[in-house]
C-alpha cells in the first residue's frame, strides 16, 4: 500500500461540508440561522456566489480550451518588433484570448521562454484577465445600475497593463528573472481536450475556493462591520480607495467573480469599488506566490509594488474620465 500527500481541503470543500452541517440542522429541526444579521449574511453570501458562479465556469472553460488549443506562438507572430509597439498589441490580444489570473502566469512565462520580450509577456499578463469580454460582462450584470463600471474597469485595466509594460521596458532587467524562465517548457502529453478539461478543473476548484472566501468576506462585511464605519469610509474618499485596493490584493478573488462582491459593499462609492476591481486581477497574494515561484522571488518584489501603484492611480484616473 502506497501513501501519498494528503490533500488539504479548498474553499468549495469547506462551502459543501457548511452546507451539509446546515441541512442535518434544519432536518432535525434546528435552525442555523437564528439571527436576522445571520440571515442577511447568508442571503448576501448566496447571491455573491449563485451570480459569480456561471461567469467563472464560463471562463475556466474558456481557459482550458486556450491552453490547449492555442499556442503562445500565435501571440508572437501578431506582435511588433519593437516592445514599446508591441505592448499595447499584447495588451489587446487579452480582449480576444481570455484567461484568469493563475492561467495567464504560465502563459507568460511560455512567451518569454519563445523569446517574446518580457514587458510584451508581463503585460499580456496583466490584461488576459483583467479586460477580457467574460469580466467585462460579468461587471455588467453586477452593476445594472451603473453601466459606466464596465468601461471605466475596462480603461483603468487595459491602462495598467500598457503602463506596467512600458515601464518595465524602459527600467526592467533581464537578470530580474530567474534563469529558468528563458528555458522552453516542455509540453504534456495526451489528447488536447483531456489537457482542456484538466485545466479548466484545477482552475474551477481553485478559482472557486476563492470566490467562496470573497462571498463570506462579502457577507462579514455586511454583518458585521457597522454601517456607520461604512458611511465614514465612504465620506473619505482617499482612505476608501486604498483600504478597498487593498482589500483586493488580500481576498485574492477571481476576475470572474470579483465584481459580484464589489456590488455587494453598496455603501461605498463607486470610485473605491472601481479600484477594487482594477487592483484585484492584477496584484494579490496568490498572484504574488504564483509570480515568485515562476519568475523568482526578486522579480515578484520588484513586480508586484510597481503593479499595486500603477492599478491604483490608473484606478482613480479612469474613475474620474468617466466621472464616477
Amino acid at each position: 500500500m502506497t501513501t501519498g500527500a494528503v490533500r488539504r481541503p479548498g474553499g468549495v470543500e469547506v462551502l459543501a461540508a457548511v452546507l451539509v452541517v446546515a441541512l442535518g440542522l434544519r432536518v432535525l429541526g434546528v435552525d442555523p440561522l437564528v439571527t436576522p444579521q445571520l440571515r442577511v449574511g447568508a442571503t448576501v453570501f448566496v447571491a455573491v456566489v449563485v451570480q459569480a458562479l456561471p461567469f467563472l465556469v464560463l471562463g475556466v472553460l474558456l481557459s482550458g480550451v486556450l491552453t490547449a488549443y492555442v499556442s503562445p506562438l500565435a501571440l508572437r507572430r501578431v506582435l511588433p518588433s519593437r516592445p514599446g509597439a508591441a505592448v499595447p498589441v499584447a495588451v489587446a490580444a487579452g480582449v480576444a484570448l481570455p484567461g484568469c489570473e493563475c492561467a495567464s502566469v504560465p502563459v507568460a512565462r511560455r512567451l518569454i521562454a519563445r523569446g517574446v520580450p518580457d514587458a510584451v509577456a508581463l503585460a499580456f499578463l496583466l490584461a488576459a484577465p483583467a479586460v477580457n469580454p467574460v469580466v467585462l460582462v460579468a461587471t455588467a450584470v453586477a452593476f445594472p445600475d451603473a453601466p459606466e463600471m464596465v468601461g471605466a474597469r475596462f480603461l483603468g485595466s487595459f491602462l495598467t497593463a500598457s503602463v506596467v509594460g512600458w515601464v518595465w521596458a524602459r527600467a526592467g532587467r533581464a537578470e530580474w528573472l530567474a534563469e529558468r524562465v528563458r528555458r522552453v517548457p516542455t509540453t504534456g502529453d495526451g489528447p488536447r481536450w483531456r489537457v482542456a478539461a484538466a485545466t479548466a478543473r484545477h482552475d474551477l476548484v481553485d478559482a472557486g475556493g476563492f470566490l467562496v472566501l470573497g462571498g463570506l468576506a462579502a457577507a462579514v462585511l455586511t454583518t458585521v462591520v457597522p454601517e456607520a464605519w461604512v458611511a465614514g469610509l465612504g465620506e473619505q474618499v482617499v482612505l476608501a480607495v486604498l483600504v478597498m485596493a487593498l482589500l483586493a490584493v488580500v481576498m485574492s478573488l477571481c476576475s470572474e467573480g470579483d465584481a459580484f462582491v464589489a456590488a455587494s459593499l453598496s455603501a461605498l462609492p463607486l470610485l473605491p469599488r472601481l479600484v477594487f476591481l482594477v487592483v484585484g486581477p492584477a496584484v494579490d497574494l496568490k498572484l504574488i506566490a504564483l509570480q515568485a515561484g515562476t519568475f523568482g522571488r526578486g522579480f515578484a518584489a520588484r513586480f508586484a509594488p510597481l503593479t499595486f501603484v500603477v492599478a491604483v492611480l490608473c484606478g482613480v484616473g479612469a474613475g474620474l474620465v468617466v466621472g464616477l
